[in-house]
């Protein structure tokens, strides 16, 4: 195994970071702004100039070892970061496609505030509720970091009460219901000024890491 096979297929460095949160603020403001057709091809030509070096480089890999010790074997205390894997599409901050939201440990609960961007549109002035979907996921998924268990999203219900609007401040929040055996319900609410816009209910079902480690290794 290689250093990129291993945890260092995790570390992400300050450079890939700020490439990622340039092509995130890029995208939101593609989307949300009239640009003329020069600048659009201001920006191909520059895209085109450095894509080729991209993809002549080594793939990444995100190995089950690596996974089990950044998201399963650390104590989450209470007030800290919940971090899944940096290239998440939801909470991870080196995808420049992502939502790139932040999850802290609050008591029992996992809570993430984030403001949604024009990219994240669905009806006019109002997030698409897919965008909403999958940060549920997410937070919801974050419980499983606290109790230290791996598991996978069997089912995820949303009930959207209200609009999600864009630009402010959204509040998202999840914890464990009920466990029994292999099954955690996780249930979560999102809010905007205090006022329940969204509700999500989790089924997950835990995982021998051991075993997702071993199916790796065969594919």
């Amino acid at each position: 195994m290689t250093a990129a096979d291993g945890d260092d297929a995790w570390a992400v460095s300050e450079a890939r970071l700020r490439a990622a949160g340039a092509l995130r603020s890029l995208g939101h403001a593609m989307v949300g702004h009239h640009i003329d057709d020069a600048f659009f091809e201001r920006v191909v030509e520059s895209i085109d100039g450095v894509l080729p070096g991209i993809e002549a480089a080594a793939p990444r890999r995100r190995p089950a070892d690596a996974m089990k010790r950044q998201m399963f074997e650390q104590v989450v205390d209470d007030g800290a970061r919940i971090d899944h894997f940096p290239d998440c599409v939801v909470s991870g901050h080196a995808n420049p496609l992502g939502i790139a939201i932040v999850v802290h440990r609050e008591g029992d609960d996992a809570v993430a505030r984030v403001t949604l961007g024009a990219a994240f549109e669905g009806a006019p002035g109002r997030a698409h509720g897919g965008v909403v979907a999958a940060i549920f996921d997410d937070v919801l998924g974050a419980i499983l970091s606290v109790l230290g268990t791996p598991a996978f999203t069997a089912t995820l219900r949303v009930d959207y009460l209200a609009p999600t609007p864009m630009g402010v401040e959204l509040e998202f929040r999840a914890r464990l219901r009920e466990r029994d055996g292999r099954k955690l319900w996780i249930e979560g609410e999102a809010l905007h000024a205090g006022e329940r816009i969204a509700t999500a209910e989790g089924l997950f079902i835990a995982i021998d890491l051991e075993k997702l480690r071993a199916q790796q290794e065969l594919g």
